[in-house]
């Protein structure tokens, strides 16, 4: 792991993060030893601890730290969970997932962005991501169910195919409303019962495929 701008990473823990109220120690420590300038195009490395998302090309961003940091609290991903995220980007949610212990399996529509975000995750020692190329509206039976899915663009309602997948005790984190605001919700499975909660307004791109939005044109 990139030892490299760790003052960086402590302060923006401790001003973004801790000060807006995100407690759980696993999430902590691992945006403490993430490298998020691994993750962001080299155009914006002066900016890769700030307090806002950063473009990566594709028509896609990397999320605020605050707003990874809480998806992830809200996730809760215990060692060895296995967990589905819709969405790779840049790959640095994935790292956090992982560094908290989690065996992630990312799903990433662009090819060129799940590239690069391999290639990130190399960069940064990270061994515990899988990322496919795919549709991740539709999910990913091969490895269901999970005990986390993290989904992170906007989406207009929770697929159906990912709530199928989700594993008794498991938890689904996702900003789901319009194309211009969302809010995020987490959903947990009690066996056959599933527990809506609301933790306020994000604003996400859009979540792309089958059981999302569509592209443009279509």
């Amino acid at each position: 792991m990139d030892t490299s701008r760790a003052p960086e990473r402590e302060h923006m823990v401790r001003t973004q993060i801790q000060a807006r109220g995100v407690s759980n120690p696993r999430v902590l420590d691992a945006m403490r030893t993430v490298p998020r300038h691994l993750f962001v195009p080299q155009t914006c490395q002066r900016e890769a601890y700030a307090d806002y998302p950063l473009p990566i090309g594709s028509g896609q961003t990397i999320s605020q730290p605050y707003i990874v940091a809480v998806m992830t609290e809200l996730l809760s991903p215990n060692p060895s969970d296995l967990v589905l995220e819709i969405g790779t980007g840049s790959g640095y949610q994935a790292a956090i997932l992982a560094t908290c212990g989690a065996d992630v399996v990312s799903i990433e529509r662009i090819e060129e962005v799940a590239a690069q975000a391999r290639q990130n995750l190399l960069n940064a020692g990270i061994k515990n991501v899988r990322i496919i190329t795919s549709d991740g509206t539709v999910g990913y039976t091969d490895m269901s169910p999970y005990d986390g899915i993290l989904i992170t663009a906007g989406t207009p309602e929770i697929p159906c195919p990912l709530i199928n997948e989700l594993a008794p005790g498991g938890r689904l984190v996702a900003p789901v409303g319009d194309q211009n605001i969302q809010e995020l919700i987490r959903i947990t499975r009690l066996n056959n019962e599933f527990i809506t909660e609301k933790f306020g307004a994000v604003r996400f791109v859009p979540l792309i495929g089958e059981y999302g939005w569509k592209e443009e044109g279509e």
